[in-house]
């Protein structure tokens, strides 16, 4: 069964289908930039589980920490060709965020003080 999902405004909708190809936190200056808090809690689905249904989501590029491009626009990134990473944040199923749980963890290092690490996830120094 399709997950569903979308922006704040509600004019941007998608769906995914199937299980994550992965589900991770990641602690770098971008992704608290684009959240607006202390991490992002992402899962990444193949491009062919990914749809979406409703409007046409806006995009910037911008020079990552990793040193790669990374073109955001709600949902895709250079580092991750192929695949659609989701803010769980943005599905509409509460749950999303209990189900989902990431099994890893970017950027590590830069993790905010105050933010433990998830017990069992896998600490990675970058991508």
């Amino acid at each position: 069964m399709p997950h569903q999902g979308g922006c704040m405004c509600g004019n941007v909708r998608y769906s995914v289908e199937g299980e994550p190809a992965g589900k991770a936190l990641c602690h770098c200056a971008d992704c608290r930039k684009i959240t607006g808090s202390t991490y992002s809690t992402n899962a990444i689905f193949p491009s062919d589980q990914f749809k979406l249904t409703q409007g046409t989501p806006k995009q910037h590029s911008k020079t990552a920490d990793s040193g790669k491009t990374i073109t955001s626009h709600f949902w895709e990134t250079g580092s991750f060709e192929g695949a659609k990473i989701v803010k769980i944040g943005t599905l509409d199923d509460a749950n999303a965020l209990s189900d989902l749980k990431p099994a890893i963890e970017l950027f590590a290092p830069t993790r905010i003080p105050w933010v433990q690490a998830i017990p069992d996830a896998q600490q990675k120094d970058a991508m």
